[in-house]
């Protein structure tokens, strides 16, 4: 892990196209802008991780499964 020290202002370069720069520090929290392509998926850890979790709990549904859930979705 790299661990860089920045001041309000200040930014780090990810390759030539991200940009991360320290927007604003209150007390234990930092506010951080980033500059990336519009196709850059960005999100918080939290909402990575369950992300994550929600495309491994899709893999693993069975044909049976996933037939009665598109029975249920064909209009009538």
């Amino acid at each position: 892990m790299l661990v860089l020290t920045r001041k309000l202002g200040e930014s780090i370069a990810i390759d030539d196209h991200i940009k991360i720069r320290v927007v604003q520090i209150k007390g234990k929290q930092v506010r951080l802008g980033i500059e990336a392509p519009k196709d850059t998926k960005i999100h918080r850890e939290e909402v990575y991780m369950a992300i994550q979790d929600q495309n491994q709990q899709s893999a693993n549904v069975t044909p049976d499964k996933a037939k009665s859930i598109s029975k249920l979705l064909k209009p009538e």
